[in-house]
């Protein structure tokens, strides 16, 4: 999305992930997606990284707002929230707890950004910002495992999700490409163009 935003036109190479091609671990041993190859001195395998690039390679001002506390939700989402989502939504393979343990662990920090919305539309302001679109993929996956109870429990949060989830911009990183044939060029695109 922060690509989207900046409007920067790249080469976008969509991929299976079970089948990831040799070229992926070429430029990233990692072999994680996303990559963003700038040039062979320029390689970021980090979604942050790439959202910073995106920010400052553009006219893009979503750390305009309370930079120092966007950077700290996005650290703890890294750090801490994305450890028990992945338990609480595969908790059969982390059998030391029941997962309504671990959906207790995430909703510490949901009820918090829950509370930070009760006053404006985005986290921080009225317009959309970096901790917005660095949450929001984690907050999603939270709610679809009992999308039911989400709507019903964390009502700002869910109307956050809907809004990103219906905005342009979401929209159009959504868009289906082609499978890259790992001979020619990938789709190139600044993605909302496409829309």
């Amino acid at each position: 999305m922060a690509i989207a935003q900046s409007k920067k036109i790249i080469e976008h190479r969509e991929i299976i992930l079970k089948d990831r091609p040799q070229t992926l671990y070429d430029i990233s041993s990692k072999g994680t997606v996303p990559v963003l190859y700038i040039d062979e001195n320029n390689i970021i395998d980090e979604s942050f990284d790439i959202m910073i690039w995106a920010i400052k390679n553009s006219n893009c001002n979503w750390l305009a707002i309370n930079k120092k506390e966007q950077l700290e939700i996005i650290n703890n989402i890294d750090e801490d929230f994305k450890f028990w989502l992945d338990r609480y939504k595969y908790f059969d393979r982390h059998p030391q707890h029941s997962q309504n343990f671990y959906k207790n662990k995430c909703i510490k920090y949901l009820e918090q950004y829950n509370i930070l919305l009760g006053d404006s539309l985005y986290l921080f302001d009225n317009s959309i910002q970096m901790v917005d679109v660095a949450l929001f993929p984690f907050v999603r996956q939270f709610a679809h495992v009992n999308l039911e109870w989400f709507e019903r429990t964390l009502n700002n949060l869910n109307l956050w999700l809907d809004r990103i989830k219906k905005s342009e911009l979401f929209l159009s990183i959504m868009l289906k490409y082609d499978i890259w044939d790992q001979k020619g060029e990938g789709t190139f695109t600044d993605y909302l163009s496409n829309r």
